[in-house]
């Protein structure tokens, strides 16, 4: 599947467009049975929400912004109410250079209903030759079982800046993680946030805390990617997610980060990634 960039040359009649092709039959059947469907753009760190939508050939868009039956002829990306194509998002989270597209290699998985968009290679205008966008999978996952690609290039980055900074870290998360191994009485699965002064030095900041929802909306920065906006569920044992994945999941995106002292929930969800700290204590003999 791809994408081909139109109106290069008449942005002022509505900038840069996308059409679809050679979509697989399954991602088709849902389009043409729905007419369109939102759209998650999947980013080094993951999926994030967008306000960009799959539309198909026989909808469009009317004057107020509401899809309606019409004769297009094309499926494609329409951009709605945001601030710029599906082009230059994937240009800002992937860092690439400033030009117009004349292919974008995708895949598309279906969760939730929604489309998740993953860009795979590219083709600039005026370039021979494609770009390839790597995929990561799980890549804000750090445990006993898997430490994605991205979190080692990233410590890698940090360590060759101020080693002295990622070794404090790590071992003030393994003071934390200690406390809970040894069952201090009454610790409850707060007293995780001890660890939030490590955890931002090495690009994790965990926002504030609160009562309903996802406990913390926070900021990841990885290398010299932009900073990722992501909901952090605090746990003590990663098993308890089971709560969140039954009570949150029709609402919000399919897309979450489990912090926790022990992993041990058994068939994670594909888009929550798990950062466990017992992982990264045992993890100090590799810097």
């Amino acid at each position: 599947m791809h994408l081909q960039q139109t109106k290069r040359k008449s942005r002022e009649t509505g900038g840069p467009q996308y059409y679809f092709h050679n979509l697989t039959g399954p991602v088709k059947t849902v389009l043409r049975n729905k007419g369109f469907v939102r759209v998650a753009l999947v980013t080094p760190y993951g999926a994030t929400k967008t306000d960009y939508f799959a539309v198909g050939k026989d909808h469009k868009f009317d004057e107020k912004g509401n899809i309606v039956e019409g004769k297009v002829g094309h499926d494609r990306i329409q951009q709605g109410i945001a601030a710029e194509s599906i082009g230059e998002s994937i240009r800002f989270w992937y860092k690439l250079t400033k030009s117009d597209f004349e292919r974008i290699d995708i895949d598309i998985d279906i969760v939730d209903e929604d489309f998740y968009l993953t860009p795979t290679k590219c083709k600039q205008v005026h370039s021979k030759k494609f770009i390839p966008i790597n995929k990561i999978e799980r890549p804000l996952t750090f445990s006993n079982d898997y430490i994605s690609r991205l979190w080692k290039d990233h410590i890698k980055f940090l360590i060759n800046d101020s080693r002295d900074i990622v070794e404090w870290s790590f071992k003030e998360i393994c003071r934390v993680v200690l406390d809970h191994k040894e069952k201090v009485r009454h610790i409850q699965e707060q007293d995780i946030l001890r660890v939030s002064g490590p955890l931002k030095h090495l690009g994790v900041t965990l926002g504030p805390y609160v009562g309903r929802g996802y406990d913390c909306i926070s900021k990841i920065k990885f290398l010299d990617y932009p900073t990722y906006s992501v909901p952090i569920e605090i746990k003590r044992y990663s098993k308890k997610y089971k709560y969140q994945m039954e009570k949150y999941g029709k609402d919000e995106l399919s897309r979450a980060i489990i912090l926790c002292a022990f992993h041990d929930l058994e068939n994670t969800p594909r888009n929550v990634d798990v950062i466990e700290l017992d992982s990264m204590c045992s993890y100090i003999g590799a810097l």
